[in-house]
């Protein structure tokens, strides 16, 4: 006997052994053994979605008049964008639909504050990089620009932002002056007189992330796209030593000053951030630029219409279905139906554990797709096993009954699941076109349902089968393969 079976078999328990440890946690932490550093560090418990769980609906539509048109792609990245956002804030299991022609439907399952959830969307809009000249304004003061309306904005007080932030080329890290343990003064102030000119908006970035300096200190980097470069270049070269200002909405969130010119589109602006207050700054920097004004027409909470009891009934029917597919497949397949309900098992552990890595946000339907997922599971092992009773009948060796078993069920095992994975694909675009959040849960889980099934009835299965029964002769034991 060849050692690939074995080999294989030592990767289907370290497999086995992993998706346990996801499956029976609720968080996941590696550490550096060098540093004890968090490698990975992160929240794997299962999300429920707003039919389980409750939480807040907002439905939010164009602020354009009614005769304008909004266009299909316009509506699209609005949406990206809001969701990113949202869930840069630590909502992770937010669902966005965009509802033609001119709304999109948010869902914010269990989240605790509402509130602060919808003044996040309604303040995500116009990203400005203003020239100031030498004139310093604290965050949170108005401004107007020559770029977009002059509408008057609320001043909005930006929390840890730096006092007196640098702007520097990435080949440049000089901390700030300021005092990393010294408060901003953070008092809004009245709307500038002046009309301040716009350098670029938000869409000129291309990457935004929070590094640490040479010294340890929190900045945050970012790279611009190649078409604004050399208008980003030229500015740099021009103002040194002057204020470049981040506005968001018109109200000033950072005014960093240029320390030298930045000629290949990659910069930092560093200064006294906590790690906090620069990942508030990134995310906005990341995801402040709407196309299309953004307006909350209607925002509600709601309540679990279907709630724990519920989800307690659907894993005791998934239970149920599981244990009557066992029981069927030992009793009409003997052996083989024992190995294949282990096979079973390892699909079970490792489409849950899929589920709370992806992540997969679970709703009534996509538990139902899930369970129904389980009962399709099994079709590849039925179809392998009756050619496998056929080549032994005919009298091949067992070894050569298993390899002429999968090779000839492999056409049919492949068109019918490949059959199911269109059916789910078009379920999604569907569930996604049209809003349909349900839907879409339903064909997700479904999907990677089928593709998990694929793997172990024809590996696991295989593999099991090898192991176990190539030193056994069918001759001696007929009943143990239903022969």
């Amino acid at each position: 006997m060849t050692r690939r079976p074995y080999v294989m078999l030592v990767s289907i328990l370290v497999l086995v052994a992993f998706a346990l440890w996801i499956d029976l946690s609720n968080q996941i932490t590696i550490l550096n053994p060098f540093n004890q550093q968090a490698i990975v560090d992160r929240n794997v418990t299962v999300r429920l979605g707003l039919d389980l769980r409750g939480g807040l609906q907002t439905l939010l539509e164009a602020d354009l008049p009614a005769d304008a048109v909004v266009s299909a792609d316009d509506l699209k990245v609005a949406r990206q964008i809001l969701e990113n956002r949202s869930n840069a804030l630590g909502v992770s299991e937010v669902v966005m639909q965009v509802a033609p022609p001119r709304r999109i439907v948010a869902e914010f399952p269990g989240i605790s504050n509402p509130e602060d959830v919808v003044a996040s969307l309604q303040k995500t809009g116009l990203l400005e990089f203003v020239d100031l000249g030498t004139e310093r304004l604290n965050p949170g003061t108005v401004i107007q620009t020559d770029f977009g309306t002059d509408a008057t904005v609320s001043p909005t007080v930006i929390p840890e932002a730096s006092a007196s932030p640098t702007l520097e080329p990435t080949v440049s890290a000089t901390p700030s002056d300021a005092s990393p343990t010294e408060a901003p003064t953070q008092t809004p102030t009245e709307i500038a007189p002046i009309v301040y000119h716009t350098v670029m908006t938000g869409t000129a970035l291309d990457t935004v992330t929070v590094t640490q300096g040479t010294t340890g200190q929190y900045q945050i980097a970012f790279t611009l796209k190649s078409d604004s470069k050399a208008l980003f270049s030229d500015f740099t070269g021009t103002h040194v030593n002057q204020i470049l200002a981040i506005v968001l909405d018109k109200t000033v969130i950072s005014a960093p000053s240029i320390d030298s010119q930045i000629t290949d589109g990659a910069g930092v602006i560093t200064g006294s951030f906590t790690l906090e207050g620069a990942n508030a700054l990134a995310i906005q920097l990341r995801y402040g630029s709407l196309p299309i004004p953004i307006k909350v027409v209607e925002s509600r909470t709601v309540g679990p219409t279907l709630g724990q009891e519920s989800v307690q009934k659907s894993l005791f029917a998934g239970l149920i279905g599981l244990l009557v597919v066992i029981l069927f497949m030992a009793f009409y397949y003997r052996l083989p139906g024992v190995l294949a309900d282990l096979a079973l098992i390892v699909y079970a552990l490792t489409t849950l554990m899929l589920f709370k890595l992806i992540p997969v946000v679970l709703t009534l339907p996509g538990i139902a797709g899930f369970i129904l997922s389980i009962g399709m599971a099994v079709d590849a092992n039925i179809l392998i096993f009756e050619r496998l009773k056929e080549e032994l009948r005919a009298g091949r060796t067992l070894r050569q009954a298993i390899d002429l078993g999968w090779s000839r069920a492999w056409p049919s095992i492949r068109d019918s699941n490949f059959s199911t994975l269109i059916t789910c694909g078009i379920l999604f675009w569907f569930g996604n076109a049209f809003g349909a959040s349900l839907v879409k849960g339903f064909s997700l889980t479904l999907a990677l349902g089928v593709v998990v099934s694929l793997f172990t009835a024809i590996t696991v299965t295989r593999t099991f089968l090898h192991v176990m029964l190539d030193n056994i002769k069918t001759t001696e034991h007929p009943r143990w393969f239903g022969l």
